[in-house]
């Protein structure tokens, strides 16, 4: 219920405003056109809010029917209001605009009268701002669905430990986040991920968390593919947010079957040199099952790097204070659609890329899936190959 006022308010004055822009003044009162456009208002509300509720509801394969249009709708939505409020500007300077009116000769100087335009170029006006809006808005759509929906990304980003050894720099750790198997990605994007990691030949794989959007026997076969990832040293997991509104335990079983390391406030000794570390996500406190860094790091060789998965980049405060060198996350999907990538500095220390936080190295994946709409502008899926370089 919070979620759906959380969303569901905004959601429905987006539609308010679209409806007086789009509908009451591009066309005449009490006329079929109006009537029209204030159902179809009406309609892409209800199938919105349809996708927000009974896919939450419903298997994945029933889900997918009230996804795709609600989703892609919902985009379209927010670059609409995005492209009608910045007309907003010029569509009231046309509107109104300051005449001369002739006068009598010695009458004075000539005063400058504000007119209002006649309703036929008040039509028109509106008219043109609404195609003008939905022609931009369909086109970011457009091009943000081919972002989404196309091959991740592959990333190369070299990153210097000072403990690491020599012998082990060129390790190379492929990263992948925020896969978000659901209704709108299912199985063949699990294959197409697999296949890529696997041809880059990795020492280890790290899923740092929001593989999934349902339960396991709603998506335990578009999962299934992870059973075929190959690297010299094993696959890891940790938690992400998601998880956790999925049935954490249900999955961390699914995971270990499918031969991919759980990893719950634990870590271990890899390569012979190097420490992999995994904490809860935080969300997991609600679920009595949030992270541990002390537990996590109990016993690790302090001479060797630690290697820190966490789904969440706010987590390196912690990290930093434990010694780890190196974090690895995701959870921001780099903003996914622009201008959220503006937003996301307000709750995490990274938005992408690499970064560093008093003294440790921050990874942050864009992730290779996307959650709710389709569509990703200015931040492409990504899945990353981290090569491990030492200092001497």
């Amino acid at each position: 219920m919070i979620f759906l006022l959380l969303l569901g308010v905004p959601v429905a004055l987006g539609h308010l405003y679209l409806w007086r822009r789009l509908v009451v003044n591009t066309t005449l009162p009490r006329t079929l056109g109006r009537r029209i456009g204030t159902v179809a208002i009406v309609g892409a509300f209800v199938m919105l809010m349809s996708a927000l509720v009974v896919t939450r509801r419903v298997p994945p394969e029933y889900g997918k029917f009230f996804a795709w249009p609600g989703f892609v709708w919902l985009a379209v939505l927010f670059y609409l209001a995005i492209a009608l409020g910045v007309a907003e500007i010029p569509r009231r300077i046309l509107l109104k605009r300051a005449v001369l009116t002739p006068v009598a000769a010695g009458a004075g100087p000539v005063e400058p009268v504000e007119v209002v335009p006649d309703p036929s170029r008040r039509l028109f006006i509106a008219r043109s701002v609404a195609i003008g809006s939905g022609v931009a808005a369909g086109g970011v759509v457009g091009y943000g669905m081919t972002q989404a929906l196309g091959d991740p990304q592959l990333l190369n980003v070299p990153v210097t430990l000072n403990k690491l050894q020599s012998s082990l720099s060129g390790f190379r750790i492929a990263v992948v986040s925020d896969i978000h198997l659901g209704p709108l990605l299912g199985r063949s994007h699990t294959e197409r991920i697999v296949r890529m990691i696997n041809e880059q030949q990795a020492d280890m794989v790290a899923i740092v968390g929001d593989l999934v959007d349902g339960t396991v026997a709603e998506l335990g076969e578009a999962a299934a593919p992870l059973r075929d990832l190959v690297s010299k040293q094993g696959s890891f997991f940790v938690t992400g947010n998601h998880e956790y509104f999925s049935g954490h335990e249900q999955w961390i079983a699914e995971l270990d079957r499918l031969g991919v390391n759980p990893l719950r406030n634990e870590g271990l000794t890899i390569a012979g040199g190097i420490e992999v570390v995994g904490v809860n996500d935080v969300t997991g406190k609600s679920y009595d099952d949030g992270p541990d860094f002390g537990r996590a790091l109990a016993g690790r060789n302090r001479n060797n790097p630690v290697v820190l998965l966490s789904h969440q980049p706010v987590q390196v405060a912690d990290a930093s204070s434990h010694g780890v060198d190196l974090q690895l996350s995701g959870h921001t999907h780099g903003g996914q659609m622009a201008p959220f990538n503006f937003l996301v500095p307000l709750q995490q220390p990274s938005t992408a890329g690499l970064s560093k936080v008093d003294g440790t190295w921050l990874y942050t994946s864009r992730g290779a899936g996307f959650w709710g709409p389709p569509v990703r502008v200015g931040a492409p899926p990504d899945i990353t190959m981290i090569e491990l370089r030492s200092a001497g």
